[in-house]
């Protein structure tokens, strides 16, 4: 103990405190246990959780009476902990051991096993799964407590002192040593009194002087006494010798805990010596990191200068149309008013002694005919205009003003919506669409939730391995990553990209993201292309040896051929009582390959008869296209990608290679003995049928006389066999009843991902 303590300095450890906190009570942990999450906290705060979350309150060790754990030290939520018992001085150990955290209900079987507790943890951000046993299986994480205690005897520098718990008070002393075998501190007499030389007290083991003593090891949580020789790297727990043949752990990776201990400690050496190392990178992104902060406040001012600005013209802009319709209401009210009090007026000259009945009172008195009739004429004009109003009343204007209301509706939900620009959402990768050739064609499209994107920005990356295969891991694997940083497409419009210029057989992941006023938005999930194995082939279906025009229809841009049964087919079947197949018809690419290593690729419609794709001897297939009868032949025979005399003579390769597909399947031959895929189940003696893939590739190795068949959408490899490479070697396709193939274009344009 002494030894570490002298080999840390006091300001690194002085420094640290923020590590020490628990993320609970935020305080310096005290009697720390380690979640399933790998992180820390406190015992009694862990307890606390608990019971908050309706657990029952479980029963507790006593907090440890230390030096550091005064008043003034001591956590916040201590004052609210209930204290237990005098009697009960259990070691924590033992209190974990003896069913921490488990209960059983009232009225419960006990046959019926208690449900599984859930701890809120703070750092992760979700809920962890305790284990129906709850916090027993959770060990104390003792090196912490070993640093915490280190770090409180340099605070403390000595002020406040451990008393010896032998000495009869008043003269208690000092204690200057402390046995973690006895768990107790003592003085220098009392240590020499208790541990008599030539005894085996004298063999226990010397710390410094505490109240808070913890067990020398950590001990299985399940089988009392049995020490953790083990780590089980797949569950990443320590297993006791009992644990390990458990057959939960059954085909996991356990290895001795001392070279666990040893790994990982290399690990944190080299990650430890890399930051250090890295000091001045360290600074610069401090001082980046301080200059954003700076900025975050000034541009923090500045927007919050603009939403009020943006308010402020909303606020004017409503002012402005409000005083605007107020007008024209007003103008409204006072032409209804008006027109009204136009229609009262001519009401009230109706009246027995006013207005117009007083007039026409007048008028009758008139005897003279000719002054009579000439007077009289506007009156009765206008009397019979009031008569029409009397049978026919209306208001002259509508007083209810109904059309003057405002719908708003609209508004509100836009003013209630109103939010800042958001950026766009993630964007989700077509995969279906996205597949790499002789180039990468990435396909994507925003969330329908999502806000507009400007352009999208495009990153790509070859995947960093090690040679022989294998991802990097630890500071190797982000080395790599840096050797093969991001590479960018910047500004892409639509929702598609193209990227050339690739290096063959190789993993490379993509990601694109998406940009507007708000900046850049969230990257979408990375998708991992695999690169042909061999440069890619670019060639056209051949028709110069003829062809079957009433069944077999190749397209204008000889990219595509459709194998259709005509008539012949028809009156093939009916002169035939049994044959393996009824017809055949032939197509090769117009490309002889005479070396190197080539790779192309097709698809096959899924609802073909019988399709078979692969490569043979130019010579071969000219005299398999004349002598159609030469196919029957069992020493050519295309299904099993050999001749049946291979049994016999080992280095004659077959003069074909070819896979059968059909009606949703492909079948597989028997499995080569030089290629091992654990992708693919093993096969049986006269192979298997595996689901078609949406496109098959072929790579050919004409050195080496060898011809691969792969699934090209994932690259993995289905299946591989010896060719005959002795002279020009062609792709070849043959149909067997109806189907149809289509060629992968060599520069990928979009096309509905090649349906034919």
């Amino acid at each position: 103990f002494s030894s570490c303590h002298s080999s840390v300095s006091v300001p690194y450890i002085l420094r640290m405190e923020r590590e020490l906190h628990c993320p609970v009570c935020k305080e310096i942990v005290k009697q720390p246990v380690v979640l399933p999450c790998q992180h820390s906290v406190c015992l009694m705060c862990a307890s606390e959780v608990l019971v908050q979350n309706g657990y029952p309150p479980p029963e507790l060790p006593p907090e440890p009476n230390s030096p550091a754990s005064t008043p003034n030290t001591r956590s916040p939520h201590q004052a609210r902990r209930p204290m237990p018992s005098k009697a009960d001085h259990r070691p924590i150990d033992r209190v974990l051991r003896s069913g921490f955290g488990t209960y059983l209900s009232p009225g419960r079987r006990r046959k019926e096993p208690p449900h599984a507790m859930l701890f809120p943890c703070p750092p992760c951000g979700r809920e962890v799964e305790l284990g129906e046993k709850g916090l027993t299986d959770c060990l104390r994480n003792l090196t912490l407590e070993r640093i915490v205690e280190r770090y409180r005897h340099t605070v403390s520098l000595g002020s406040v002192a451990v008393m010896c718990q032998f000495c009869k008070p008043p003269q208690s002393l000092e204690a200057t040593k402390g046995c973690a075998d006895c768990r107790a501190s003592f003085c220098n007499e009392c240590f020499k009194l208790y541990h008599p030389w030539g005894t085996p007290r004298a063999q226990h083991e010397h710390v410094q002087p505490t109240l808070n003593f913890r067990p020398k090891v950590l001990s299985c949580p399940e089988h009392d006494q049995e020490r953790l020789h083990f780590y089980c790297r797949t569950c990443q727990r320590l297993l006791c010798p009992l644990c390990k043949l458990r057959r939960v752990h059954a085909g996991h990776k356990v290895a001795p805990v001392a070279q666990a201990y040893q790994t990982l400690k290399d690990k944190i050496t080299k990650e430890m010596n890399y930051v250090l190392a890295n000091q001045e990178t360290v600074l610069g992104q401090i001082t980046q990191l301080e200059s954003a902060i700076t900025q975050t406040e000034a541009n923090s001012v500045a927007a919050r200068e603009q939403l009020s600005q943006s308010v402020r013209d909303l606020t004017a802009l409503l002012a402005e149309r409000h005083a605007s319709l107020t007008e024209a209401l007003e103008r409204a009210r006072q032409k209804r008013g008006e027109a009204l009090a136009g229609q009262v007026a001519e009401r009230r000259s109706l009246l027995e002694h006013a207005g117009l009945m007083a007039l026409s009172q007048e008028l009758l008195k008139e005897t003279d005919p000719p002054c009579f009739v000439q007077a009289a004429r506007q009156t009765h004009s206008r009397l019979s205009t009031s008569i029409e109003g009397l049978q026919c009343f209306s208001l002259a204007a509508d007083p209810s003003f109904r059309h003057f209301q405002l719908d708003v509706s609209k508004e509100l939900k836009l003013l209630t919506d109103l939010q800042f620009i958001q950026a766009p959402l993630a964007p989700v990768i077509d995969t279906q669409k996205t597949l790499a050739y002789d180039q990468l064609f990435l396909c994507w499209r925003l969330p329908q939730e999502s806000a507009p994107a400007w352009h999208f920005s495009v990153e790509f990356r070859r995947r960093g391995v090690v040679p022989g295969g294998g991802a990097r891991g630890g500071i190797q694997g982000r080395l790599a990553a840096a050797r093969w940083g991001w590479q960018r497409l910047e500004e892409v419009g639509g929702t598609s990209a193209v990227i050339d210029r690739l290096e063959m057989d190789s993993v490379y992941v993509l990601r694109v993201r998406g940009c507007n006023k708000a900046g850049f938005g969230e990257y979408s999930e990375e998708v991992y292309l695999h690169t042909p194995p061999a440069p890619v082939l670019n060639f056209y279906l051949d028709s110069r040896w003829g062809l079957h025009a009433d069944r077999l229809v190749v397209s204008k841009e000889q990219r595509c051929a459709r194998s259709v049964p005509g008539l012949s087919l028809l009156q093939a079947a009916d002169l035939a009582l049994t044959s393996c197949h009824l017809t055949a018809d032939l197509l090769v690419g117009d490309v002889a390959i005479t070396q190197g290593r080539h790779y192309w690729a097709c698809s096959v419609e899924p609802g073909s008869y019988l399709v078979k794709v692969g490569v043979g001897l130019e010579a071969k297939l000219q005299e398999w296209f004349h002598l159609p009868q030469d196919m029957a032949s069992p020493r050519y025979d295309p299904d099993s990608g050999h001749d049946s005399g291979a049994e016999d003579s080992l280095d004659s390769p077959p003069p074909f290679s070819f896979l059968t597909m059909g009606m949703g399947k492909i079948f597989l031959p028997r499995r080569s003995p030089t290629i091992s895929n654990g992708n693919i189940p093993a096969s049986s003696p006269t192979g298997l049928t595996y689901p078609l893939p949406p496109r098959l590739g072929v790579c050919l190795d004409f050195e080496k006389g060898r011809v691969t068949f792969y699934d090209a959408h994932s690259l993995r490899p289905l299946w591989e066999g010896p060719v005959d490479c002795s002279g020009p070697v062609c792709p070849a396709f043959c149909f067997i009843g109806g189907g149809a193939l289509q060629l992968q274009e060599l520069r990928l344009t979009f096309k509905g991902n090649f349906q034919l």
